[in-house]
């Protein structure tokens, strides 16, 4: 196959023009061209009088050779095809089902690896299937009780479940585990489109039954997913994991365990400390989400406020501060809500969501602001986590267990907000006006300013006086990372870190790439479970 790339065409082209446009480029005509697959689309809005979609395309065509002979472009070549092929068989034998706690991205995808080649893995999950955790947490945003073991954070599919669905990685790929992840998608049920937008998304609504799928799948591979299963204990015997104890009762030995627990599990970290699990504080960032209208961001973009044939536009800004921390946009939401998240009693967390359509009135955005261990109460390993828990402790008294939401002009003029202006606020679960600035120490909210003033150079508006900031984001990322050798354990035999709860992920996809990893990893030691 030949690949062309750097391939523009207008938005709203008909498919007949990419063929079109292929032929020109390979200087043939459009019936020599057998097939072709689009392997990745990006908008190019640099100059807004002249949008173009930008594709990379791989084509199958007769005489292929003859066509390279009489060109000499540099964005035509020979398709090097980097395909995913999961790891060879170990020796030693696996007397015991592996145990994966978490059905995030990297439980699941872990899963779905050992149980495709034989392992019969055993997934435990805490909160509820997905079917019924997204009734405990429309009954949370519609009433305020909290099930602790099921909402945003806890349950199957992990925090992503309700999010934008973001699916783009920074992570280098040189195996192929990107591409396989965004397969084993479409093949549960996301849109065929993943595969190649330069900034992939899901959205919240049909994540939900791609979770679902991929559960069924395991199960169907020998694999057993269980549901309002804690793991509240393990058991260690010789620096050797041996048991892990489920709901405070029940016994299940097992000499593999995943520890794909998520960013939000801190009653585990809790434990797994306590057993000596070798874990440090992290650099995390914290901060509010703002919301504009959809609109404004569009125009910013795309020089209209609503174009035809574009989708909704994002935004991905940064700045490095006088304070000398950075600030940034984290997981903005085209046409999205802002939610409660709050995963504890008496402590509130929000987040950002989107539906598949991007097609609510408001964009919104987590900004943050980079903070350290040297900005925790205490040199604990743990350290982190009591930051966050602090945040969320004076974010659930400022909003009387509600939302907490302020005006920019007023979280500038550190003042309670007492009337909305020109914005709307699109929020999943009660909110209420109040003074978010608060919530923080004044070395955060200072950054926030600073850094949100310096983004209406790159947003015009983004700085408006009657934006809404909604707090507080705490759970960006994890606050811990659980240490793992070459081997991928920690210092106990047997025990598997992974994901973005241990550290080593941040997102949807590069959490299902670590678990991808940790599969393999177990695979090159064990063989399959017999």
């Amino acid at each position: 196959m030949i690949r062309v790339q750097q391939l523009k065409l207008n938005p709203g082209h008909k498919e007949e023009e990419i063929l079109k446009k292929i032929s020109k480029q390979l200087r043939t005509t459009p019936d020599a061209i057998k097939e072709y697959t689009i392997i990745k689309q990006s908008i190019d809005a640099r100059k807004k009088n002249d949008i173009k979609f930008i594709y990379t395309i791989d084509v199958l065509l007769d005489k292929e050779k003859d066509v390279l002979k009489r060109i000499h472009d540099p964005n035509i070549s020979v398709v090097v095809e980097n395909k995913y092929v999961f790891t060879s068989k170990g020796t030693k034998e696996l007397t015991k089902r592996p145990v994966i706690i978490g059905s995030g991205p990297a439980g699941l995808f872990c899963a779905l690896m050992l149980a495709k080649e034989g392992y019969k893995p055993l997934v435990l999950e805490r909160g509820e299937c997905v079917e019924e955790r997204i009734k405990s947490v429309d009954a949370f945003w519609k009433s305020g009780t909290l099930n602790t073991n099921s909402n945003v954070q806890f349950g199957e599919g992990g925090a992503g479940t309700f999010s934008d669905g973001k699916l783009n990685t920074l992570v280098k790929d040189p195996s192929g585990r990107n591409k396989k992840v965004l397969e084993i998608f479409v093949e549960a049920g996301a849109q065929k489109e993943i595969t190649y937008m330069n900034k992939p998304h899901i959205g919240t609504d049909i994540l939900a039954k791609v979770v679902k799928n991929i559960r069924e799948q395991i199960i169907a591979c020998g694999g057993e997913v269980r549901f309002d299963a804690q793991v509240t204990d393990i058991e260690i015997k010789k620096d050797t994991i041996a048991k892990v104890i489920v709901n405070h009762k029940e016994e299940i030995e097992t000499d593999v365990v995943v520890l794909a627990i998520g960013h939000s599990a801190r009653d585990t970290f809790e434990m797994l400390l306590s057993k000596k699990i070798d874990m440090a504080a992290k650099a995390f960032a914290v901060g509010v989400r703002i919301q504009h209208p959809q609109e404004m961001i569009n125009a910013s973009q795309y020089g209209v406020r609503k174009h035809p044939h574009l989708p909704n536009a994002e935004y991905k800004i940064a700045k490095s501060l006088s304070n000398g921390r950075g600030v940034y946009s984290f997981c903005m939401c085209p046409g999205g809500y802002v939610v409660n998240a709050s995963s504890e009693e008496a402590r509130l967390a929000v987040n950002g969501m989107s539906y598949s359509k991007r097609d609510g009135e408001n964009a919104n955005s987590a900004i943050i602001v980079s903070v350290s261990p040297n900005d925790f109460p205490s040199n604990s390993p743990l350290g982190g986590l009591e930051f966050q828990r602090s945040l969320e402790k004076r974010a659930y008294e400022v909003g009387k267990g509600a939302v907490p939401i302020q005006l920019y002009r007023d979280f500038k003029e550190n003042k309670t907000t007492t009337g909305l202006a020109g914005i709307t606020p699109q929020i999943k679960g009660k909110y209420t006006l109040a003074n978010v600035r608060s919530i923080f120490p004044e070395f955060i909210a200072e950054s926030l300013m600073e850094g949100i003033d310096q983004f209406e150079k790159n947003i015009k508006g983004f700085s408006r006086e009657d934006a809404i900031v909604a707090g507080v984001e705490s759970r960006t990322s994890s606050p811990v990372r659980i240490t793992r050798g070459e081997s991928f354990e920690c210092n106990i035999k047997g025990i598997y870190p992974c994901g973005e709860g241990a550290g080593y992920a941040g997102g949807i996809t590069s959490a299902a790439m670590d678990g991808i990893k940790v599969a393999e990893a177990i695979a090159k030691e064990y063989q399959p479970f017999n």
